[in-house]
């Protein structure tokens, strides 16, 4: 067993690990029921029309708690070597929209390419280039479409408290 798979197994679902995929309406995982409300009801709406289309969503990462953040940013730090290049692809606990709910990773790929050609209808954005799965909730893209992607986490003023 790998030590990341040991870690997400002793933080547990409780602490917002998704250890496999789940359906965007179970709301007995926290990764999903923990989302801000805004975002799960216009993520849960998108995913209901989705069906229609033959496509189904699913929560690959959500809600978490500061702690898991952190042990996610620690693996990435070991991963990439720095804190800085870990910085593209995870943020600090203190900064992250997953630790706030306001943030839910989106699969497989043709649940993300749904959303990427209609999200904005229900104001749902992909916010970083680099992670086509990571989507907010902007609800004035339903009337002005998504706002410009930055290139990746290290990007993005929120990112810089």
């Amino acid at each position: 067993m790998n030590r990341t798979a040991t870690v997400r197994r002793s933080l547990g679902k409780a602490h917002g690990a998704v250890p496999t995929p789940v359906p965007v309406f179970d709301d007995e995982t926290p990764a999903v029921a923990n989302l801000d409300p805004g975002l799960l009801g216009a993520l849960r709406r998108a995913a209901k029309d989705a069906e229609e289309d033959g496509v189904a969503f699913f929560v690959n990462g959500g809600w978490r708690s500061p702690d898991y953040q952190e042990q996610l940013l620690r693996e990435a730090i070991s991963k990439y070597g720095s804190a800085e290049e870990a910085a593209r692809w995870v943020a600090t606990p203190e900064t992250s929209a997953h630790v706030s709910g306001d943030a839910v990773d989106i699969g497989p790929a043709d649940a993300r390419k749904w959303l990427s050609e209609r999200g904005a209808e229900y104001g749902l954005c992909q916010i970083y280039r680099n992670e086509p799965w990571h989507y907010e909730l902007r609800p004035d893209a339903i009337h002005h479409g998504c706002p410009p992607m930055y290139a990746d986490p290290s990007h993005d003023p929120r990112m810089r408290r």
